[in-house]
């Protein structure tokens, strides 16, 4: 089975940070990105499967190919970093039996009634209660764009969004 090397939320997929330093950093050979937006959109996923270094594989699945996949051992073997858009992506992926210990949440977007919580990762009410349900889990979580800033852990992160 698949070791998931790292599990990142970062609502543009992938971009040259994730080729050029995530995957070096989790020493991953594969990349999953689960959207069902992009998996179901050819010409997108096209761009985004070349876009992948030499020795990379990348797939693109839906969220239910994804929790599929995971359910019958369909991940293969190799270290896996598994990209998600959302977090109410990954909490449906958790709810549906992807083990996950770890997260790290690394680019959230800006848009009406976002808070900026950690350089250019916002949170709304609603991320915040998906962030509060991971993390009672016992799910690791935790803000880190690039892997040269210091990651800051989940709590510190909803305590500033509530302040």
């Amino acid at each position: 089975m698949a070791d998931i090397a790292l599990c990142r939320i970062d609502s543009r997929l992938i971009h040259g940070q994730v080729m050029t330093k995530w995957v070096n950093q989790s020493q991953a050979n594969r990349i999953i990105v689960v959207s069902d937006d992009l998996a179901n959109d050819d010409f997108m996923r096209s761009i985004y499967l070349m876009s992948a270094p030499e020795g990379i594989k990348v797939d693109c699945f839906t969220k239910r190919q994804t929790i599929d996949s995971f359910a019958d051992g369909r991940f293969g073997a190799g270290r896996v970093l598994l990209l998600l858009p959302d977090l109410a992506s990954m909490k449906e992926l958790v709810d549906c039996g992807v083990n996950v210990t770890s997260i790290q949440v690394g680019g959230l977007g800006g848009a009406p009634n976002r808070k900026v919580v950690f350089q250019n990762i916002t949170l709304d009410d609603a991320d915040a209660a998906v962030l509060d349900d991971l993390s009672s889990r016992g799910i690791e979580i935790y803000f880190q764009t690039i892997p040269e800033d210091a990651p800051q852990g989940v709590e510190s992160i909803l305590k500033k969004y509530r302040s």
